[in-house]
């Protein structure tokens, strides 16, 4: 009788091969080659299926699910697609199992919605909700038998199915452990072919690394239609939700709530959160960042103090360290700042994390006030991109921009030379950055911060 061939994968992306290597050649891990039980055969050759053309296929894109809680259905593009599979993932204790259970009660008003727990007993389930209220519809499978949950799944035929976790499932046709990278994925393709064949709009509840990526092979996050990041301290009461990966929409959209007593609550407006500063106060500046389709109010501080390092330190939270260094090295060059013998620190307040170009400005100009214990301008507010030369760049959607400042009551916006746009606000322009900090501070002040 012919030796079964062993397979060993790598825990960390999947890669599989037919001999164990120290080094996986896929990621470059050592140690992460795990043996599992090799694949079934396969069996005589499937039927052929017929062609459809695409002027045939009947597209359900109007036929969203409402999740009940519009932030999560801004972030999922207007709410769940049917026979969709998404992907939620977050550190423990951040409320991903309290989000969806909040939106498992409100789809459960008027279509069926069934939640498959294998991290919690069902009584355990059963007082979150009670604290929750409203879930009283939503029907539980408390199992972590794969066979079983998609057998459930193709007759039962819920609307919304929310399995909590992936990492919990096993099928017992393979010999590793749950939450192996074997079980993970065979779980992911299975419940994947039964979406689409059952109409299912499927969320799946995925660990994170200590790293804060998906724990699992990679192929999850590919199988996937959907990757939501639940991001936030479990010490602090805000939390974003923003998605990596999103067939059905953007992947710049962001949703903020905020956990209380009753569960999770929607912010539906950040900037009044986020964007509120002290008046006065020097290393403060007002952005406003476009994060999708929805302009925020951030509040970015700034601490620039002596130092006796060789190296000075450049320590950015919520904003790309890289381009913290690089906005650093333009102060220095082309504004005047003297940087070089002092440490940088530069913090997005609330929490919150930008990517964008237009959030350039305000973070200059937050280093230019803790650097010369100027304040910024009572009442303003800055966007812009600058440019390694020194000139500032507009800012894409100015207008959107300057009525959310408006609307929290701000009276001046400082925005790079060229930026068209109207609004209620006096526009403060400046063609570089040199003159975009002489306008924006208050230098005036700056005897009375010395004093304090």
């Amino acid at each position: 009788m012919a030796k079964a061939a062993t397979v060993y994968a790598c825990s960390e992306c999947g890669y599989s091969a037919g001999r164990w290597f120290g080094k996986c050649p896929g990621c470059g891990t050592f140690g992460s080659l795990i043996e599992e039980a090799p694949p079934d055969a396969r069996g005589p050759g499937a039927a052929p299926k017929p062609l459809l053309r695409l002027v045939d296929v009947r597209a359900e894109e109007a036929t969203r699910i409402g999740t009940g809680v519009p932030e999560l259905d801004r972030v999922l593009g207007g709410g769940l697609v049917p026979a969709s599979l998404v992907l939620v993932g977050g550190e423990p204790g951040v409320g991903k199992s309290t989000l969806l259970l909040t939106a498992l009660a409100a789809v459960s008003k008027d279509r069926r919605a069934l939640l498959v727990t294998g991290e919690e007993s069902s009584a355990q389930v059963k007082l979150r909700a009670q604290r929750l209220g409203g879930a009283e519809r939503v029907e539980i499978l408390a199992e972590t038998e794969l066979d079983t949950v998609c057998a459930t799944l193709e007759r039962e035929r819920p609307d919304v199915c929310v399995i909590d976790s992936v990492q919990t499932l096993y099928s017992a046709e393979l010999g590793s452990a749950p939450g192996s990278v074997a079980q993970v994925r065979e779980a992911a393709s299975r419940l994947l072919r039964v979406a689409k064949e059952s109409g299912v709009a499927t969320i799946l509840v995925g660990h994170v690394t200590k790293d804060g990526a998906v724990a699992g092979p990679r192929v999850l996050e590919h199988l996937v239609d959907c990757v939501l990041q639940f991001e936030g301290d479990r010490y602090h009461a805000h939390r974003i939700l923003r998605a990596t990966k999103n067939r059905f929409g953007s992947t710049n959209e962001l949703g903020v709530f905020e956990m209380t007593g009753a569960g999770l609550v929607g912010v539906p407006d950040p900037s009044e959160l986020f964007g509120r500063t002290v008046a006065g106060e020097p290393g403060s500046a007002v952005a406003c960042a476009l994060e999708g389709t929805r302009p925020i109010l951030l509040e970015i501080q700034a601490l620039v103090a002596p130092t006796d390092l060789a190296m000075p330190r450049r320590v950015a939270t919520g904003i790309d360290p890289k381009r913290l260094a690089m906005i650093v090295a333009v102060l220095s060059r082309h504004a005047g700042l003297s940087l070089g013998q002092a440490d940088v620190f530069v913090n997005v307040a609330g929490g919150v994390r930008v990517d964008e170009p237009g959030a350039d400005l305000p973070v200059a100009l937050a280093i230019a006030s803790a650097a010369r214990r100027a304040p910024v301008r009572e009442g303003l507010a800055a966007f812009g991109e600058i440019g390694l030369t020194g000139r500032l760049r507009p800012a894409a959607q100015a207008e959107r921009r300057l009525e959310e400042c408006a609307n929290l009551g701000l009276r001046t916006a400082l925005v790079p030379s060229g930026t068209s746009a109207r609004g209620t606000l006096a526009l403060l322009e400046a063609e570089t950055l040199k003159r975009a900090i002489g306008a924006g501070l208050d230098e005036r002040r700056s005897a009375e911060a010395e004093g304090d």
